[in-house]
């Protein structure tokens, strides 16, 4: 009788060492959106916003927490209200993490604390016991501001902090860092951060980079895109350049890339030959700049930088009238959005006399797509959105799982 051997272990064999040799599937991009306190309706249409795309998130970040002048920790939403009962009971039946936020925009009252010993701890368990009370999946720590010589303190803090937390997770939320030729005509042959960022790497489960606010700090930028008004929320090569610094230190897959929803108007100073000097006006969300779009007639365009941009003269603007007869049309080549900034300028040089026109640049879905291209191309953990508050470009919402 001729004996067959079992063909199964060598099947289960081959099966195994196939797996092992494939390369490993990349993990879908995460995505993470700040609900604010603050705006329409005290954080309610936010809420409701971050409910109705519940499916295309995974964190949730509470923007709801700041520290007072002596470190305390105020919260200041009331959990209590609907919209937040809401939200949080959505977010868990989904397995969406929710993470609230802790702010702090001070930093000498930041290096105050952080650099004594007993206030540090005393932080740390207030933390500590906001998410315990809270049953949340973590915390979120945007201190921002902070100073040079509070860099060490800061790291031991969150070192201090991750112990505590045990299996909750610890993120960080980091301003962007430009590149010193970037930042600097003479950069210093040793930059000084106030983020440490190989402990920050060591110590938090992922950091959320807050590339945006912008504005003039890309010398090199500045440069190139001269000829219009520029001053942007988040130019697109300006987040690659923040990118390409951030990966030298931490970890790829710990990088949430954070981008913004909103806008920014500007009254440009308009001198012969150039836009001299900026004087920021306000922060304006989506819907409202449509609107503005519409009264003033003017065309949406886009930035070199791939924002959405627009220009025109506010009703008050006592030259807004002789501007407009003296020059009836923008100088042919004008690109779409700068219209009303081109006859400041042809009225300006002609003239030889200053004048001023309102400049408006801000993120919509088509910017917020070059952003989510950067997190796929340098394979970060994903993208961080800020801010949900119902107010944000609805279009942006296809760009996420």
């Amino acid at each position: 009788m001729k004996i067959t051997k079992n063909p199964l272990p060598q099947v289960f064999f081959a099966l195994a060492f196939i797996l092992i040799s494939l390369p490993s599937m990349a993990q879908a991009a995460e995505t993470a959106a700040w609900v604010p306190w603050f705006g329409p309706n005290a954080g309610a249409d936010g809420a409701e916003s971050a409910i109705k795309n519940i499916d295309k998130l995974d964190v949730v970040y509470l923007f709801t927490y700041e520290v007072q002048p002596d470190g305390t920790i105020v919260n200041k939403a009331n959990y209590d209200a609907d919209h937040w009962q809401d939200l949080i009971e959505t977010a868990r039946e989904n397995n969406v993490k929710v993470i609230p936020t802790i702010a702090w925009f001070d930093g000498e009252q930041i290096h105050n604390v952080l650099s004594d010993r007993s206030d540090r701890r005393k932080q740390v368990n207030d933390i500590v016991d906001i998410v315990e009370d809270g049953d949340f999946d973590g915390i979120n720590i945007d201190y921002e501001g902070k100073k040079k010589e509070t860099k060490d303190d800061f790291s031991t803090f969150l070192k201090d902090l991750n112990k505590k937390l045990g299996d909750k997770s610890l993120t960080c939320a980091l301003e962007a860092r430009t590149p010193p030729d970037s930042l600097f005509q003479n950069p210093p042959a040793r930059m000084e951060y106030s983020n440490d960022y190989k402990a920050i790497n060591k110590e938090c489960d992922w950091v959320e980079i807050m590339a945006y606010d912008q504005m003039r700090a890309d010398i090199k930028l500045n440069q190139e895109r001269r000829g219009v008004p520029y001053n942007p929320v988040a130019d697109k090569d300006w987040v690659e350049k923040v990118i390409k610094e951030t990966i030298k230190e931490i970890d790829e897959d710990k990088i949430l890339l954070g981008v913004p929803t909103y806008g920014r108007a500007w009254d440009v100073t308009v001198a012969p030959e150039w836009y001299k000097d900026y004087t920021r006006v306000a922060s304006l969300n989506h819907p409202r700049i449509m609107e503005l779009s519409r009264i003033y007639k003017s065309r949406v365009g886009r930035t070199a930088g791939g924002e959405a941009v627009i220009s025109y003269f506010p009703k008050d603007y006592a030259m807004a009238k002789t501007i407009q007869r003296a020059v009836k049309k923008a100088p042919k080549g004008t690109p779409r959005g700068y219209e009303a900034a081109a006859r400041a300028l042809k009225y300006a040089t002609d003239k030889n006399q200053e004048v001023s026109v309102r400049f408006v640049t801000w993120s919509d879905a088509t910017s917020i797509k070059d952003k989510v291209k950067l997190v796929d191309k340098y394979n970060l953990r994903g993208t961080a959105i800020f801010k949900v508050d119902g107010e944000e470009d609805q279009k942006m919402w296809n760009l996420f799982k």
